[in-house]
């Protein structure tokens, strides 16, 4: 026996037009119809609907849409692929965050400040945080940091400070968007360079936040999983050789 639309909605706590977009857009499959024309799902929806829940929140919702339409098409490999680069991207993130805990317990062992007087122009900016100049701008526009001018060209004039910030930032440059990542983003914006400690436990609530991240992608990897099961042309391709 089928599942009525309000009742499949209301177990995954989305509304019915949410359900209809998702169908409509390619993320589930088309509802059977009953004899009088009502929509009726069944538990591969459900199993469809839970894996979405579960991937967006770890991989976000462009990543998780990509995904379900791949398995629609039953292109199980693409969609594997796409999961695991999204993998390896937290990997480089939080290889950069500890590169990033390693300098600043240099400046702490050391007794340093940042020299916010030595100037940098935006392509030195770029060539040392690898971080194009086009992204530098954007972030700037954002108001995550201020460059100077200068005087003679009006020409943006980077310190120490800002290289600091942008690593910041570039650690999160590909996280989902969360009231989370916002925060994070404001506090980056508002960090006391000078103040190192400060900076400290910035960089200490952006590792906790990559420790959820790693997290809910082995969730929705799960979900994914139990999703393949689910599905017998997927299932078969899913088995080793």
């Amino acid at each position: 026996m089928g599942i009525r639309p309000k009742k499949l909605a209301n177990k995954f706590k989305i509304c019915a037009n949410t359900l209809r977009n998702y169908e409509t857009k390619g993320l589930i499959p088309p509802a059977e119809r009953s004899v009088n024309g009502y929509r009726m799902y069944t538990e591969l929806h459900e199993a469809y609907l839970a894996c979405i829940q579960a991937l967006a929140p770890a991989f976000g919702m462009e990543v998780t849409t990509e995904v379900m339409h791949s398995l629609q098409k039953n292109e199980l490999d693409d969609a594997l692929w796409i999961i695991r680069e999204r993998e390896v991207m937290l990997h480089r993130e939080k290889a950069s965050l500890d590169q990033l805990v390693r300098e600043l317990n240099l400046y702490t062992n050391e007794n340093q400040t940042y020299d916010l007087n030595q100037r940098f122009r935006i392509h030195e900016v770029s060539r040392r945080t690898g971080i194009p100049k086009s992204a530098i701008r954007y972030w700037e526009k954002c108001g995550l940091f201020t460059a100077e001018r200068d005087p003679d060209n009006e020409y943006r004039l980077y310190n120490e400070g800002h290289l600091l910030k942008i690593k910041m930032i570039q650690v999160l440059q590909n996280s989902v968007y969360s009231e989370e990542t916002v925060s994070l983003k404001q506090l980056i914006a508002h960090v006391e360079i000078q103040n190192i400690m400060h900076a400290m436990k910035l960089v200490e609530s952006i590792r906790i936040y990559q420790h959820k991240t790693i997290k809910l992608q082995m969730r929705g990897i799960y979900f994914l999983y139990r999703l393949i099961q689910a599905v017998p042309q997927m299932q078969s391709r899913f088995s080793p050789g």
